[in-house]
């Protein structure tokens, strides 16, 4: 499993962050941004900051795109 964020969609209400911390994280211009490890996916962001879920937060990260309000989070599928 894959995910992304669209910027352009977020609102940065910031419950992805709270859900999966792991994954998600809001950055100082008040985004949420997709990250591998401590890298974080905002140059450049969107499809193309697109990061592998890690084994086991597969549950964590559909939960935060079906509670995301902005609907910005995207998964893809392997």
């Amino acid at each position: 499993m894959k995910v992304w964020i669209d910027q352009d969609l977020c609102t940065g209400d910031g419950l992805c962050e709270e859900i999966c911390p792991a994954v998600f994280t809001l950055q100082d211009d008040g985004l949420a941004y997709v990250k591998e490890g401590d890298a974080v996916q905002d140059s450049p962001g969107g499809a193309e900051g697109m990061v592998l879920v890690p084994a086991g937060l597969e549950d964590a990260v559909t939960e935060a795109s079906e509670e995301c309000p902005g609907e910005c989070i995207f998964i893809e599928s392997d």
